[in-house]
């Protein structure tokens, strides 16, 4: 049976429904706290393994809300942009993110990512219409800068390798090209449909990788494969899902900026989970990166306003 979403009603896309709102700021929550996991579980899967073990139980958690909520098959519309985010941003991303992160540091790595949401705003404009808000650009150059602070405070301590660096590379570019895929396909599916078949996708993809998850789980501690379960359900399942809810009532180029509050989320939870006090350079970092989210988020709320204010008159 498929299943189409019924078109909803103008007041929605107004701004005022707290719920993008409240999906966007779960989402950054969680992605945040993945970082936490994946030092755990990282230390006794490969990225390979890790990545499947991780979407398996996403696509396990995902497929069960589905048949709960009875949604069924997106429309045949959907799918290019399922299958491709599914290949990008599921499967390619989450493979080359966890090998880049073992071959540079941590601040190398947080740099060069963080150059995702800013190739996601170009993409947007390039591909998908959308506008480059001058409040919008200045957001997310100050977010990047703070990004770089943190990055900077971070490096050394870790080994480097051009091969890191490429595969970080790799990772920003996949993950800007699988949101500005996907974006297309919330036109013609729910946000539950659209993140369970392309957490699906993904998990196919990274099927070449059983033997070697099986074979790691086996020697791995109960830690690490919790972690790892973790990732799936929260980080992947519900985050990527309040991801695609919040992507569908807004920009590709807004979505990105909003993640670069992660890294500040990131230094606040290992100071309270993990004990790591951070140095003041990385806590300045961290406010620049939510300051520059302030900048670009306050562009969206004047420009409704202002929408609103002519409307009425």
């Amino acid at each position: 049976m498929t299943t189409t979403p019924t078109a909803r009603p103008a007041a929605q896309d107004t701004g005022r429904d707290w719920r993008a709102p409240a999906a966007a700021c779960t989402t950054v929550l969680l992605w945040a706290s993945a970082f936490v996991s994946i030092r755990s579980a990282g230390e006794a899967y490969s990225p390979g393994a890790l990545a499947l073990g991780r979407l398996l139980a996403g696509t396990l958690t995902l497929g069960v809300i589905l048949l709960v909520r009875r949604e069924g098959l997106p429309s045949r519309a959907a799918w290019p942009g399922i299958i491709g985010s599914g290949l990008l941003w599921f499967g390619l991303y989450m493979v080359v993110l966890n090998w880049g992160e073992q071959q540079v540091d941590a601040g190398t790595a947080a740099m060069i990512v963080n150059v995702g949401p800013i190739l996601m705003a170009l993409l947007g404009a390039k591909l998908l219409g959308e506008g480059l808000p001058r409040r919008l650009l200045t957001g997310m150059g100050i977010s990047f800068a703070g990004a770089v602070v943190v990055g900077l405070s971070m490096s050394g301590h870790g080994s480097s390798s051009v091969l890191g660096v490429v595969l970080c590379l790799v990772a920003a570019l996949s993950y800007a090209g699988g949101v500005v895929i996907q974006k297309p396909a919330l036109r013609h599916g729910s946000p539950l449909q659209i993140t369970t078949f392309g957490c699906l996708i993904g998990t196919l993809a990274c099927l070449p990788f059983t033997g070697v998850l099986v074979s790691e789980a086996a020697d791995a501690p109960v830690s690490a494969t919790l972690n790892m379960i973790y990732l799936g359900v929260f980080p992947t399942a519900l985050a990527f899902t309040t991801w695609a809810y919040a992507l569908a009532r807004t920009t590709a180029g807004r979505m990105g900026a909003t993640t670069y509050a992660v890294p500040a989320l990131v230094v606040l939870m290992s100071w309270l989970l993990l004990d790591e006090v951070p140095a003041l350079l990385t806590v300045a970092g961290g406010l620049l990166c939510l300051a520059g989210v302030a900048v670009s988020r306050t562009r969206a709320r004047r420009a409704r306003e202002e929408a609103e204010t002519a409307t009425a008159a």
